[in-house]
């Protein structure tokens, strides 16, 4: 390859093509950072990208390189950049605010499925020596988004009964979550087999086919009769929330963090107002919880060995995106290296 130029895989949004090809490397304007990829993750935003169903909504032109989640070595600070220097190992926060807009890397500006990316010094968290790349990666969104739904959102405590469904890359780092900070008991819900076994071994008290005849007596029975305090949303699929609304117990709230964008139906709103129920939005995360995950991960209180579920080369991009799309495997988070 000459130099001068790197392997990006850039997304046409207009036509929808993508492809992973040579581009000119980025150089890092005033109070910008450029980071050498060391792993970037698949998710599923980035599959919904490529198919139209997700459009960017600050994007300048009609090109972009993908990638949210993104970890590296910074290469070159630019002018004016005092907090971080070249060799620093780094995650990268999945955006950043800028004139009152969220704008999200890999959406509305250019992200890591590349070798070399460009972001602004404030987004960058030092990663420290333990942590390899490719589970570091994984931690903006995959880890970040339900850490915040749990935390913040949800505001969950020690000893409530919290129902996920959908055990994909964030279900099944939410069981994990749930169960650092104490959720009792902790109910996955999914239809494949693999998801529910998957959810056990992550820490999941019970896993539930939502599908199941006698699911409603299993929920009832797993709660004690009381029904949830929780329940989070995160396959983004209407038959979802409609079950998950009639788990509530007694002031239970709804988290609604996967994307559906079809309207919310509400069957029993008298009783959804007597019982005092909530559903609530969430979206990514916020600035302090990439830092509190790597601390976690650093301590030893988390471990993301098993959710590296394959690592292929940046070439192989088109190949990963088929690979989520279809579940082959029923991975947890797939991993581009450049």
């Amino acid at each position: 390859m000459s130099s001068g130029t790197m392997l990006a895989g850039r997304l046409n949004v207009e036509t929808k093509e993508f492809a992973v090809r040579e581009v000119p490397i980025p150089e890092p304007g005033p109070g910008f950072v450029r980071v050498r990829v060391g792993a970037a993750g698949v998710c599923l935003s980035d599959v919904h990208l490529i198919q139209g169903l997700l459009r960017p909504q600050f994007l300048k032109g009609s090109e972009v390189t993908l990638g949210h989640e993104v970890a590296g070595t910074v290469d070159l600070a630019g002018p004016g950049v005092t907090s971080a220097q070249a060799g620093d190992r780094v995650v990268i926060q999945a955006g950043y605010e800028h004139n009152g807009a969220t704008l999200t890397m890999g959406v509305d500006y250019d992200g890591g499925w590349a070798e070399y990316v460009v972001v602004p010094a404030g987004v960058l968290v030092p990663l420290g020596d333990d942590i390899p790349f490719d589970q570091a990666s994984i931690i903006p969104d995959a880890v970040s988004t339900p850490w915040g739904a749990i935390s913040s959102t949800a505001d969950v405590r020690a000893g409530e009964a919290v129902g996920v469904w959908g055990i994909g890359g964030l279900g099944a780092h939410g069981v994990q979550l749930l169960r650092l900070i104490g959720a009792a008991p902790i109910i996955a819900v999914d239809p494949i087999p693999e998801a529910r076994e998957r959810a056990l071994e992550f820490g999941a008290d019970y896993a539930l086919d939502p599908l199941a005849a006698d699911f409603a007596e299993a929920m009832k029975a797993a709660t004690a009769g009381k029904g949830l305090d929780v329940a989070l949303d995160f396959a983004g699929v209407d038959a979802v929330r409609a079950q998950a609304v009639k788990c509530l117990g007694r002031r239970g709230r709804l988290v609604l963090v996967g994307l559906s964008g079809t309207p919310i139906t509400i069957s029993d709103s008298t009783g959804f107002s007597y019982a005092r129920k909530q559903i609530l939005g969430h979206y990514g995360s916020e600035a302090h919880h990439v830092p509190q995950l790597v601390n976690l991960a650093r301590l030893g209180r988390l471990d993301f060995a098993k959710s590296v579920s394959g690592r292929l080369p940046l070439s192989e991009a088109a190949r990963a995106v088929k690979a989520l799309d279809a579940k082959e495997g029923n991975p947890v988070r797939l991993v581009l290296i450049p």
